[in-house]
């Protein structure tokens, strides 16, 4: 029998990257085979979803889950990074920022909303011939990044309110809610918002709320993280993400040993199989009544967990 595998959502604390929740991760589950769905940046806080075991198989899956996020927006000055980490490139004009009315303010973030070509910052992850393009803005090179297609579902300010700058220049912060697809940068919601106000825009804070269906109902504070009982079972994972395929015991043994089987259920591109026995037995393909596995997950050991049940996110997910 392996070691325990699983999902665990972790609410990562501010100045901490997504590599060193990694790291501490496996130090407390005692196992190199720790892996993350999606970064976070160091200033940012929230929910990060990580899979230990066997379970990491689930990340792939897990990295195109829509997000949602809560953020505010300062406007009247953009930055280098488009964050509050960056340097000021120039506050706007008080009588600029006065401007903003609510009507404009609701334009401005209605026109950013729906499927849209977002440029994403220059300062992220993506690559540029084999180099992080933040690498390259770092050793002092010019970066420009093609747009891309993204799906912003959500994106609503709940409150503004009057700010300032460091020298007392005039701003206002906005906090939002967004939620938007996998690929999405906020930080470039907060630029583009304030280019279309003529003010400038950034971000000064950012908390992620959810990926898929994790929330941060279900994430744990990290310094006083107790992995066992923080990690939800493999099959609870699998089946708040894809449609459960329920086996009998005999095609739960012959699905586990690679053998195509047949099943009275609708087609889906990818199933979680479950045993009798609550067990995830892998992920499967289902098409015109047969079955055959795309990937098959071990006997494992279970930690006790107090995570959310198979039921539960399955609610969420759909």
């Amino acid at each position: 029998m392996s070691a325990a595998s699983g999902i665990l959502v972790v609410d990562k604390p501010a100045d901490w990257t997504s590599h060193d929740v990694v790291g501490r991760v496996r130090r407390l589950a005692g196992t190199r085979k720790v892996g993350h769905a999606g970064t976070l940046d160091p200033m940012a806080t929230g929910v990060l979803v990580l899979g230990i075991g066997s379970c990491t198989r689930l990340l792939t899956h897990l990295v195109g889950s829509d997000k949602e996020y809560l953020a505010t927006i300062r406007l009247g000055a953009s930055t280098t990074t488009d964050d509050a980490e960056g340097e000021t490139l120039g506050w706007a004009p008080a009588a600029r920022v006065r401007a903003v009315t609510p009507q404009r303010l609701q334009a401005a973030m209605a026109h950013l909303t729906g499927d849209i070509d977002q440029v994403p910052s220059s300062v992220s992850a993506i690559k540029v011939d084999g180099r992080r393009a933040y690498a390259r803005v770092r050793a002092g090179e010019r970066v420009e990044l093609a747009p891309r297609r993204v799906a912003v579902s959500v994106f609503e300010a709940l409150a503004v309110r009057e700010a300032a700058g460091p020298g007392g220049e005039a701003a206002l912060d906005v906090d939002v809610r967004v939620a938007c697809s996998s690929g999405t940068y906020v930080r470039a919601l907060a630029r583009d918002v304030g280019v279309a106000l003529l003010t400038g825009g950034h971000l000064t804070s950012l908390r992620r709320t959810r990926v898929g269906p994790f929330t941060e109902a279900d994430a744990r504070p990290l310094p006083d993280l107790d992995v066992a009982r923080a990690l939800i079972p493999p099959a609870a994972a699998a089946s708040a993400l894809f449609p459960v395929l329920e086996l009998t015991p005999g095609q739960a043994s012959d699905l586990g040993h690679g053998k195509r089987i047949v099943v009275d259920a609708p087609d889906a591109a990818t199933a979680a199989a479950i045993a009798p026995d609550g067990r995830l037995v892998g992920l499967a393909s289902v098409r015109a009544g047969a079955a055959r596995t795309i990937v098959n997950f071990p006997e494992e050991q279970s930690f006790p967990g107090v995570g959310p049940g198979r039921e539960e996110l399955r609610g969420r997910a759909r």
